[in-house]
C-alpha cells in the first residue's frame, strides 16, 4: 500500500475515512462523530469534536457528503475510489469456502451448466446481483466444421473452435443432399476458413466461397444466409443473471422508486451484456466500476465488479452488481476466485457448447 506521502489526505484523514466507508457499508446508516469516537476510540484516540473537525475537512474535499440534514455522513463515489485505490485490504476467502466454490462448479457437466451454476452461486455466496456472460465467440479461431445428415430434412453442423469448444447447431434443409456433397463442402469450407477467427468468417464468408465448385450451391447459401447463427454467440445463452431477491432487499432499493430502477435494469439483459463487456478487464485481473464512473446515468447507484474467465482464445465476463455501500473488501476476491476456477476447470477438459 501505497504511503500517506503519495495521497492528497493526511493519516487522520485516510484513518477517519476508511472508519466513515466501513461504518456506512457495515449499517447502511449515515455516520456521524460520536458514532466514530465511540466505535473507534482505539484506532483514533481522537474526540468527537476533533473527529468533527476531520468529517468538515474531508466533506470539503469531496470524499463524504452528509444527506439532507442528518448528522452523519456518506461517501461520495470519489470516497469510494479513494478507499479501493488506497485504504482496503481485501479478505482472503477460507479454504471452506474455496471448497465450496470449486465443489459446486464441478458437479456440471457442460459448459452451459458451468456458467448458469457460477451465476448462482455468486448471486448466493454475495448477496448481489450477479451475471455471467457466455464466452464471445467472435475472438475464437475457426478449426473444423462436420455436417452429420440426421434425416431427409435437418442435418447436424458440428462446428470446432481451437480453444476446444464445439458447438452443435441443427439445420433445416428443402431436400437431403448426398453425403458426397455434405462431404465436399465440409471440406471445402474447413479449406476456407481455417485459421480464421469467428468474427473474420463472419465478415467476408460471401467472398471466401464465391468461387466454390461443389454440387449443391442452395446448401452453401444457407451458410452465408445464416452466418450469424453459425458463427456468433447463440443469443440465448449470452447471460444469467441471479440473485436479483438478494439485491432487492438491500436498503437502498426499499422504496418504490428505486425498486422499480433494478427491476428494469434486471429485464434489460442487453444492457447487461453491454455493460460487462465493457468493463472487461482483458489484460488486468478485476475491475470495479463505482457510481458515476459509470457512463450510463441508469447505473450512478450502482457498483460493478467484473473480472474475465477465459477458455484458450476466448473469454466471458462474471461479475456483481450492487449498491455502492458493497462489502468490496470480500466481494473483489470473491469474483476473481470465482472467474480463476471457471478458468481452471474449462481448460481442464474440452467442454461442449450446444446451440
Amino acid at each position: 500500500m501505497e504511503t500517506s506521502q503519495d495521497t492528497p489526505l493526511s493519516d487522520r484523514e485516510r484513518t477517519v475515512l476508511k472508519c466513515v466507508i466501513q461504518d456506512f457499508i457495515e449499517t447502511a446508516t449515515p455516520v456521524g462523530s460520536r458514532f466514530i469516537s465511540k466505535r473507534h476510540v482505539r484506532e483514533l484516540g481522537l474526540s468527537s469534536a476533533s473527529i468533527r473537525n476531520v468529517l468538515a475537512d474531508l466533506e470539503q474535499q469531496g470524499y463524504i457528503n452528509h444527506p439532507h440534514t442528518s448528522a452523519g455522513r456518506v461517501p461520495t463515489d470519489l470516497g469510494y475510489r479513494f478507499y479501493l485505490d488506497w485504504l482496503m485490504r481485501k479478505s482472503d476467502l477460507s479454504a471452506a469456502e474455496q471448497q465450496t466454490i470449486r465443489d459446486n462448479l464441478h458437479s456440471a457437466e457442460e459448459m452451459e451448466q458451468m456458467l448458469r451454476e457460477s451465476s448462482r452461486l455468486l448471486a448466493r455466496i454475495s448477496q448481489q446481483l450477479s451475471i455471467v456472460t457466455a464466452p464471445e465467440l467472435s475472438s475464437g479461431v475457426f478449426e473444423r466444421l462436420e455436417l452429420v445428415p440426421i434425416s431427409s430434412t435437418r442435418i447436424l453442423v458440428i462446428l470446432s473452435i481451437t480453444s476446444g469448444l464445439v458447438r452443435t447447431i441443427m439445420m433445416e434443409v428443402a431436400a437431403e443432399p448426398a453425403r458426397g456433397t455434405l462431404e465436399d463442402i465440409a471440406r471445402f469450407l474447413n479449406e476456407r476458413l481455417s485459421g480464421l477467427t469467428l468474427q473474420q468468417i463472419r465478415d467476408s464468408l460471401p467472398e471466401r466461397v464465391r468461387d466454390a465448385q461443389v454440387d449443391d450451391r442452395g446448401l452453401l447459401r444457407l451458410f452465408i444466409d445464416s452466418v450469424d447463427k453459425f458463427f456468433a454467440s447463440p443469443r440465448e445463452e449470452r447471460v444469467h443473471i441471479s440473485g436479483a431477491e438478494g439485491l432487492l432487499q438491500q436498503p437502498e432499493f426499499v422504496h418504490p422508486k428505486e425498486f422499480r430502477g433494478v427491476i428494469e435494469l434486471i429485464s434489460n439483459e442487453e444492457f447487461i451484456v453491454h455493460v460487462l463487456r465493457k468493463h472487461d478487464p482483458r489484460g488486468e485481473n478485476i475491475t470495479v466500476t463505482v457510481g458515476r464512473e459509470h457512463d450510463d446515468k441508469k447505473l450512478e447507484p450502482y457498483s460493478v465488479i467484473t473480472a474475465t474467465y477465459t477458455i484458450g482464445d476466448v473469454s466471458g465476463s462474471i461479475g456483481v452488481l450492487g449498491p455502492k455501500r458493497m462489502p468490496y473488501d470480500r466481494m473483489i476476491p470473491l469474483v476473481d476466485y470465482v472467474a480463476r476456477t471457471v478458468s481452471q476447470m474449462f481448460n481442464q477438459t474440452q467442454r461442449t457448447l450446444n446451440a
